[in-house]
């Protein structure tokens, strides 16, 4: 596919230097969830009523939120999904959502007498602030049986969310949690391995996350969980974020054991370090107050446009401008994917509003 890029200004160099791959395709496993967006006027206190302006159901999860931003953006590379959902009529909706999606749900299974896990998230209109209440469901039972990497041709392995999947966060007598010898499993059969936390309020970070790190090719979180991973402060209460610690946290889980690149998202843009020393800054796209319709999914949209340019051989600047610009395309709608466009229309999104100059 021939990239012609929006902006002109793109930084050179930089080369995305992963290790050798001739696979092709997408393969992303973890949380497949329905999520049903309630639009709200505020948030109340208990015993207090807040009124619902609208709702929508539609996808949630790492998997699901990253392969159908891929395929809304209209590149024609395989993908491919694995999980568990139960046996349900939002189990259902997920597979023919692939379907329409061409997202290949072979290795999506069924699991009987438990529900498609799902969430019920709150958005408040004017701030898009989320408030999530989640039934874990079937993606309690998914396990290392689920991911069967022989003979698969995939380039990239996207795994999330760590932290919300019981059975593959379990530390076993080996030292090693499922998702470590998931990923482990994946990097031997010769892909790009990735991954996504999710933003939990615990100690299980410290105990948990470092085992799969040394698995883990690039690793995606945001300011909360790179905070609650390395005890490095990067936002403010007031929101004003620190780029210099926010390298500083990137630096400390290289350490930790990520192989090549570790990128940080912000509300103001992200940042990405690897460990030959490479430090870039890519600032978020403009988008008016007004046009924000919520904050749901925006760091899988994200994580999506990146992933995108490395399976496309792009250099990290090019596909962190694309991940930004795919987060923002994600904003215009309380749910997650609707709003996505093409990855030429999201550059484009970009060009027109400007991005943040802080």
């Amino acid at each position: 596919m021939e990239k012609q890029f929006a902006i002109k200004t793109l930084l050179k160099g930089n080369a995305f230097d992963m290790k050798e791959n001739t696979g092709t395709g997408i393969l992303a496993g973890g949380n497949w969830i329905i999520d049903n967006v309630k639009l709200v006027d505020v948030y109340p206190k208990e015993e207090k009523l807040a009124n619902i302006l609208r709702e929508s159901t539609s996808n949630g999860g790492a998997p699901y939120n990253v392969l159908k931003a891929l395929s809304k953006m209209g590149f024609r590379f395989p993908l491919k999904g694995i999980g568990a959902i139960g046996n349900d009529s939002r189990g259902d909706f997920i597979l023919k959502e692939c379907r329409e999606l061409r997202i290949d749900s072979g290795r999506i299974r069924k699991v009987e007498h438990t529900n498609t896990s799902y969430t019920d998230v709150m958005t408040v209109q004017g701030t898009g602030r989320r408030t999530f209440f989640h039934s874990r469901g079937a993606n309690a039972f998914l396990d290392e049986s689920y991911f069967d990497f022989s003979g698969s041709e995939a380039k990239i392995f996207h795994l999330g969310y760590l932290l919300l999947l019981d059975k593959l966060d379990i530390i076993g007598e080996d030292g090693f949690t499922g998702a470590a010898k998931v990923l482990r499993s994946a990097q031997q059969a010769g892909m790009i391995t990735s991954a996504d936390l999710v933003s939990e309020q615990s100690e299980r970070f410290r105990s948990i996350i470092p085992l799969s790190l040394q698995f883990i090719d690039i690793l995606f979180v945001n300011e909360f969980e790179a905070n609650m991973l390395t005890g490095v402060e990067i936002c403010n209460e007031q929101g004003e974020c620190s780029r210099a610690r926010a390298y500083q946290a990137a630096n400390d889980i290289l350490e930790m054991g990520v192989q090549d690149w570790v990128i940080i998202h912000f509300p103001k843009g992200a940042i990405a370090l690897n460990k030959r020393g490479e430090k870039l800054y890519q600032p978020c796209v403009n988008v008016p107050c007004e046009e924000v319709k919520g904050t749901v999914g925006a760091g899988d949209a994200f994580a999506a446009g990146v992933l995108a340019g490395v399976h496309e051989n792009w250099t990290m600047d090019q596909s962190l401008l694309l991940g930004v610009s795919v987060a923002a395309a994600s904003l215009m709608d309380a749910s997650s994917s609707e709003s996505i466009v093409s990855w030429q229309e999201c550059l484009k999104l970009g060009e027109l509003s400007g991005f943040n100059k802080e």
